[in-house]
């Protein structure tokens, strides 16, 4: 796989494992740690999320600036794996729940995951643009499209395991101190504790209480505060893992970075004389263009990760509250693999399992001379994700809303929808995200001016940023309309942003030709 592409591209992936493993942890339980943690509703669960995800990518501006002007791109990328594996610590420490100060611990988790933000603003898009660099050479610039895919696929792997280490871990300690999981306890804990549970859910909570428990509880106050301080134990241990993993990213990344180049080295040698970086020979109306056509499509592309990252929020919701968790239960002896994070595993799984496949049609696409251009894959992948959504609207059409199910104190397994909905569509989710976002990354390496490297990878993250900060505007539409009409709002999202492409085609494959 790796045959006739740049020395360096397998020691960048590997260092960017574990980043991907610490990701895609958070974005299996963060949302539901923060309401179990701390007894919070979805929409301000959502703020914090939508928060978090936003400065992951937005500061990898700031992270871009300081390479560009810094010109130490590799020492830039070490410094945001070490904040990061710091900003783990922080929040794996365990701590008290129900929580004896509020504002405290939340202000305490809040800066542990400001702290894992701004180390990844450091290393994402400068490791990016290091990747981008490996493809200037002409030995390997049309094998830009294929290296990336390659990449983006390798880091997933990282990403693979980590739903189902959290979930086990969570579930080990559950066990451990005489408890069973159930999705619906903690809210109904905190609720209990709070007073504000209606008569239906108060019944449901004695009957749960009982069924997780060893024997029936005499004091259900103590059963909640007890069943809440295990549980997100259970939660602050599997965040601690995510430390060795960063830590794995440490040493991967120390031991290959001299075969990795330097953004800041960038010039050609020939017959022992250096020569002029080739950004001197553009022209200022072709990097005016080429600047143009960049921030066109980050504006487009902000509307698709609106859509597809609602998978650690609604997403995750709609799998703790209206699907069957009961039909996927690995039993290990000494821990279940049960829960709604688990989903987050199929979109890591699916993105190594079709990378090769869609690395391959494209190849044939290639040389039967048909291959779409990258921009024309970017605007393919928005249609097929409008597709994913849909399905789930038509899954979701003889579902309660929001509301009625916290009225009811959650569904019993008869009322909730199966597992496969959600699979299917993280299934087609991903052959989106793979028509986008690895291309997306090669578009913009191929396309920025090379003194604009560092700062336009960042700016395509930015972009990310922005659709994560709107993250919350489909919290709300969960709790306020019926769950198939939140699902169509991003079938729109992604059907505007698929037109828009298409309508700016030709003049991004002018500019990027």
């Amino acid at each position: 796989m790796f045959k006739n592409h740049p020395k360096g591209l397998i020691g960048a992936a590997l260092s960017n494992m574990g980043e991907r493993f610490g990701f895609y942890i958070m974005m299996a339980i963060l949302s539901l740690f923060l309401m179990s943690k701390f007894g919070l509703e979805k929409t301000p669960a959502t703020i914090i999320y939508s928060v978090f995800y936003a400065l992951i990518y937005l500061l990898a501006l700031a992270g871009g600036l300081i390479a560009d002007k810094t010109k130490k791109y590799k020492g830039t990328i070490l410094a945001g794996l070490i904040m990061m594996t710091v900003g783990y610590a922080l929040i794996a420490i365990p701590s008290p729940t129900p929580v004896p100060n509020f504002a405290l611990y939340l202000t305490l988790t809040c800066f542990g995951l400001f702290v894992i933000a701004f180390g990844n603003g450091l290393f994402k898009g400068n490791l990016q643009a290091v990747v981008g660099q490996m493809y200037d050479n002409p030995k390997y610039s049309d094998k830009r499209d294929t290296g990336f895919q390659i990449f983006y696929m390798f880091i997933n792997v990282g990403a693979l395991f980590a739903p189902l280490i959290a979930v086990g871990i969570r579930n080990w300690w559950v066990q451990r101190n005489g408890f069973a999981y159930n999705p619906d306890l903690p809210a109904l804990c905190h609720g209990f504790i709070k007073g504000t549970l209606s008569p239906e859910a108060s019944t449901r909570f004695a009957e749960l209480s009982t069924r997780v428990s060893a024997g029936v509880p005499t004091d259900l106050t103590t059963f909640a505060n007890e069943y809440l301080n295990v549980f997100n134990t259970g939660f602050h241990y599997a965040f601690g893992v995510a430390i060795f993993a960063m830590l794995i990213s440490v040493v991967v990344f120390i031991r290959n970075k001299k075969n990795l180049p330097d953004p800041a080295q960038k010039v050609i040698q020939e017959a022992g004389t250096k020569e002029k970086p080739a950004v001197v020979e553009m022209g200022r109306d072709e990097v005016r263009q080429r600047l143009y056509a960049l921030f066109s499509v980050f504006a487009v592309v902000i509307f698709f990760w609106f859509s597809f990252h609602q998978n650690g929020v609604t997403l995750t919701f709609f799998a703790n509250d209206y699907t069957n968790l009961s039909m996927i239960n690995i039993d290990l002896g000494f821990t279940t693999i049960q829960g709604a994070e688990i989903f987050q595993f199929f979109n890591p799984f699916f993105v190594v399992f079709l990378t090769p496949i869609i690395i391959g049609l494209f190849g044939w696409l290639r040389a039967k001379g048909m291959e779409p251009s990258t921009p024309k894959k970017i605007a393919i992948g928005m249609g097929i994700a409008a597709s994913a959504f849909a399905i789930m609207a038509l899954g979701s059409l003889n579902l309660p809303s929001s509301a009625e199910v916290t009225q009811m104190g959650g569904l019993t397994d008869a009322q909730r929808v199966t597992p496969l909905l959600l699979i299917g569509t993280y299934f087609i989710l991903t052959v989106a995200e793979l028509f986008i976002s690895p291309l997306g990354l090669s578009f913009v390496s191929k396309v920025a001016p090379p003194q604009y490297q560092g700062i336009m990878q960042g700016a395509w993250l930015g972009a990310t940023a922005l659709g994560n900060q709107l993250l919350i505007f489909g919290t709300i539409f969960y709790e306020s309309i019926p769950i198939w009409a939140t699902w169509m709002v991003f079938v729109a999202a992604c059907l505007i942003s698929m037109f828009t492409m298409l309508f700016m085609l030709k003049w991004l494959e002018r500019v990027s030709a």
